[in-house]
C-alpha cells in the first residue's frame, strides 16, 4: 500500500534525530511516551488508510441494532441497515459537534441529537432539523436556515466498511485497499481457518483500561518469548512453551502477524529449568478449566494469536475464542475490549467449555492479568528514563523474517520496521 501523506509541519520530537541506528531492533523510549508521535500515529494509522476493527456482526443481528465502538479516539456507531448491510458513522452531530448517542448498545429507527433535535437516518443521512424554514410571526417568516442549505451535505461522517466472516472493520480513508489486499496472502489463511463458512455467536464482553502505550499490547501478542516465562498457567500446564512445535508468520509489510503453536502436556523439562513461574506441584481445583477438546478445523495447531495492525487481536487458545480491540487513550493508556464468541453450530457442552476456558483471559484472567501488569510496569520504566534509552528486541537476531520456532522477537521487529517507515522516522 502507499504510505499516507506526511505533513512536514507536524512537529516531531528532537529525540527522533537521535534514532540513527538502522533497523527496528532497538525502539526508543520516546516512541511510547511522546504526545506528538502519538498524534501522528492516530492520523496515519487509525484515521489513515488502514482497516480498524469495530465489532462483530453477531452484536447487531437485526435491523436497527447498533453498538458504539471506536476508531482510534473517535467514537463511531455501528448499525444494521434494513437490507442487512452495515453502516459505520462517527458519533458526532454535524450541527454543533455533540457526541449524541449515549447508549453502548440498543435498537433505533433513527438517531436524534438531544441538543437541537437534529435527526439522522440509520445510514447517517440528515433526515430533518427543527425550524429549518424558520417560524411565522405576525405573517412574517423569521429565522431558518439559508436558502442554499443542503440536507445532503450535512449528514454524519460515514466510514468505509469491510465485512469478513462476521468481523466488521471500518476506515476513514478512501485510499484504504480492499480488505483481502490489506491482510495479505500469508495471514489470510489463518483468518479463513477460524471464520470462513461459520456463523458466530456472542458469548460475552468485558473491558479494561491499561495504563500503557497502545503499541505495547500489539508487541505482547507478537512476542512468543514471554508466555512460557511470565505466565504460570502456560508453562506449567503446557498451553504455550518454548518446546512446542511453533511457527511465526507475518505479512509482507511486517504489520500483521500470526503466532502458531501446538500444545504439549506440560510438566518439567529443559525449558522449565530456572523458570520461576513454573510450578511443578500446581494442581487445579476444577480440572474442567483444561477440558480441551480438539476441533476438526484446528488441523493441528491448538493456538493461533493473530495481530491485525493497528487495532485487533484475534485469539484462539485451545477452545477459547475472542477478539481483543485496542482503543488508544493518549500516549500512556488504552482501553482493551474483549469479545468472547463461539459458533452457531456449537453444542451446549462446547459453549460451556468455551466460557470456562475464557476465565484464562480477560481483565482478571488467570493468564491475561499478567500482561496488563507488565505493560503498566513497562510504561513506568519508559517514563522514569525520559526520552533517552531504548528497548532491546534482538532475540534471534536483528533481521525480520518468518520463523519455525518461538525463541524470537522477529514479529516485533517487523511491526516497528513498518511503523518507522510509515511515520517517516
Amino acid at each position: 500500500m502507499n504510505a499516507p501523506h506526511r505533513n512536514p509541519e507536524n512537529r516531531i520530537p528532537e529525540a527522533v534525530s537521535r534514532w540513527a541506528e538502522p533497523g527496528s531492533s532497538r525502539i526508543p523510549y520516546w516512541a511510547y511516551t511522546d504526545p506528538d508521535i502519538y498524534q501522528r500515529e492516530l492520523q496515519y494509522f487509525f484515521y489513515g488508510p488502514h482497516w480498524c476493527y469495530v465489532g462483530l456482526e453477531a452484536e447487531i443481528p437485526a435491523f436497527g441494532d447498533y453498538r458504539l465502538s471506536f476508531v482510534g479516539e473517535r467514537q463511531v456507531i455501528v448499525v444494521r441497515q434494513r437490507d442487512g448491510e452495515i453502516a459505520v458513522m462517527e458519533n458526532r452531530c454535524a450541527h454543533r459537534g455533540v457526541r449524541f448517542c449515549q447508549q453502548q448498545r440498543g435498537k433505533a429507527r433513527s438517531f436524534v441529537c438531544p441538543y437541537h433535535q437534529w435527526t439522522y437516518k440509520l445510514n447517517g443521512d440528515l433526515a430533518g432539523l427543527p425550524f429549518r424554514q424558520g417560524v411565522e410571526r405576525d405573517g412574517e417568516k423569521q429565522g431558518g436556515m439559508p436558502a442554499d442549505f443542503d440536507m445532503k451535505a450535512h449528514g454524519l461522517v460515514k466510514l468505509r466498511v469491510a465485512r469478513y466472516g462476521g468481523l466488521i472493520f471500518a476506515s476513514f480513508s478512501d485510499q484504504t485497499p480492499s480488505f483481502e489486499e490489506y491482510i495479505g496472502p500469508a495471514v489470510m489463511p489463518w483468518l479463513d481457518r477460524i471464520f470462513k463458512g461459520r456463523e458466530l455467536t456472542l458469548l460475552g464482553v468485558n473491558r479494561q483500561r491499561i495504563p500503557g502505550n497502545w503499541k505495547l499490547m500489539m508487541e505482547n501478542i507478537k512476542d512468543p518469548y514471554h508466555p512460557g516465562l511470565l505466565h504460570t498457567w502456560f508453562v506449567t500446564f503446557g498451553l504455550w512453551r518454548a518446546d512446542q512445535r511453533s511457527r511465526m508468520v507475518m505479512d509482507e509489510h511486517g504489520r500483521h502477524a500470526v503466532m502458531i503453536s501446538q500444545r504439549n502436556q506440560g510438566g518439567a523439562s529443559d525449558v522449565t529449568q530456572g523458570v520461576t513461574s513454573f510450578k511443578a506441584d500446581m494442581a487445579l481445583n476444577d480440572p474442567r478449566l483444561l477440558d480441551v477438546v480438539p476441533e476438526p478445523w484446528w488441523n493441528g495447531p491448538s493456538v493461533t494469536m493473530i495481530t491485525l495492525f493497528p487495532s485487533l487481536i484475534i485469539q484462539q487458545q485451545v477452545n477459547s475464542l475472542s477478539t481483543r480491540h485496542i482503543v488508544p487513550a493518549g500516549p500512556g493508556a488504552f482501553d482493551f475490549i474483549w469479545t468472547h464468541f463461539g459458533f452457531k453450530d456449537d453444542s451446549e457442552e462446547m459453549t460451556q467449555r468455551r466460557l470456562r476456558q475464557a476465565n484464562l483471559f480477560g481483565p482478571a484472567g488467570f493468564v491475561s492479568a499478567d500482561d496488563g501488569e507488565v505493560i503498566e510496569l513497562s510504561q513506568d520504566g519508559f517514563r522514569q528514563r525520559g526520552a533517552d534509552g531504548s528497548t532491546l528486541c534482538e532475540l534471534d537476531g536483528r533481521d525480520v523474517a518468518p520463523t519455525e520456532h518461538m525463541v524470537t522477537e522477529t514479529l516485533i521487529r517487523g511491526m516497528y520496521g513498518y511503523w518507522r517507515k510509515e511515520l517517516g522516522l
